[in-house]
């Protein structure tokens, strides 16, 4: 019996809520929810992004990152710096560094719990199936 397009898009859906709500629920101890180490994340690997190139990555609004970079600055995990002109970037300061790798071994454990009872094969399958899928049309 072959999977509908519903069911295969709320399996997805299953998954990414079960990663989501645990990943919050591990990321709290130390502070952080998981769009604010998302945000770490992405910040560590594209240093002096924008606020919109960091919305973008993180799946937001240019005004909810906005705030939530605010918060984050408020905190000591990223500081804003000038860039050319009058364009504004951000980095990380050694406090979001640290939590960072904190919170990435806290996601990590989770994703361990599910995706990690894949194969090596299967694994990569499901990653280029799932690539494939989000290709625009």
């Amino acid at each position: 019996m072959s999977s509908s397009l519903q069911q295969v898009g709320l399996a997805v859906k299953r998954l990414q809520w079960r990663h989501h709500r645990e990943a919050n629920r591990r990321l709290a101890p130390l502070g952080l929810s998981l769009v604010q180490w998302d945000t770490l994340r992405h910040l560590h690997a594209n240093p002096g992004a924008s606020l919109h190139r960091l919305a973008e990555l993180t799946f937001q609004t240019d005004q909810s990152m906005g705030e939530l970079a605010k918060r984050m600055v408020d905190r000591g995990l990223i500081e804003r710096v000038g860039g050319p002109g009058r364009k504004v970037q951000h980095q990380l300061t050694p406090t979001g560094d640290d939590l960072r790798r904190a919170g990435g071994e806290a996601v990590d454990a989770v994703l361990t719990e599910s995706l990690g009872r894949l194969s090596p094969d299967e694994r990569e399958t499901l990653h280029d199936l799932l690539l494939k899928a989000a290709e625009p049309s």
